[in-house]
């Protein structure tokens, strides 16, 4: 007896202005508006295990329409944040906190 996949659930869109923290599942499509690096590092000497891989990390500011966040892109994710590219990021598996500004 075959084991049945699971199936997948179609992309929950949303708009920056409604993310709100402890929600999840959802995805969004932004601009990227600019990028910093904010740690590039290569792994140990070792030739393999996890130390082995070079360790980035960049601050995306990224943004719709109604609103902008500030995105930490990690790793792969680097080399697919370019200013003026627009991506579609799933939310599910990140978090994030809420920051009042106050002008």
């Amino acid at each position: 007896m075959a084991e049945e996949a699971p199936a997948l659930r179609k992309p929950v869109f949303t708009k920056v202005s409604e993310l709100r923290p402890g929600t999840n599942g959802l995805s969004l499509n932004v601009k990227v508006i600019s990028t910093k690096m904010v740690m590039q590092r290569a792994g140990g000497g070792r030739p393999s295990g996890p130390q082995a891989r070079q360790i980035r990390i960049v601050e995306c500011l990224v943004g719709d329409e109604i609103g902008i966040i500030i995105f930490t892109a990690r790793n792969d994710q680097v080399d697919l944040m370019k200013e003026g590219k627009i991506v579609t990021n799933n939310l599910s598996l990140v978090e994030y906190e809420l920051v009042s500004v106050e002008a």
